[in-house]
């Protein structure tokens, strides 16, 4: 194992920490935006280990779920925003 794929394997367990503080901020946030804020952040926290995990695997199939989770990810927080403009007025 070289440095690059330490490095890369360090990366993956941070991002992983990051992911499950993310979901418990998820669960307990006392707001909707906070919610809102937390899916945004686990979208692009799963994003980052695809994309490290692409990396370290040299398998380039794994790009294209990436691509498609982002996009998924920017719906959904134009959806939940749209939401709370219909909710506030």
């Amino acid at each position: 194992m070289s440095i690059f794929q330490a490095t890369l394997m360090i990366a993956i367990v941070v991002l992983s920490l990051c992911l499950l503080l993310t979901a418990v901020r998820f669960a307990i946030g006392p707001t909707l935006p906070d919610r809102i804020t937390a899916f945004d952040l686990i979208v692009a926290n799963v994003i980052g280990i695809i994309a490290i995990y692409t990396e370290y695997t040299g398998n380039e199939d794994f790009i294209d779920v990436a691509i498609i989770l982002s996009l998924f990810g920017f719906l959904g927080s134009i959806s939940f925003a749209y939401y709370l403009m219909k909710t506030t007025k």
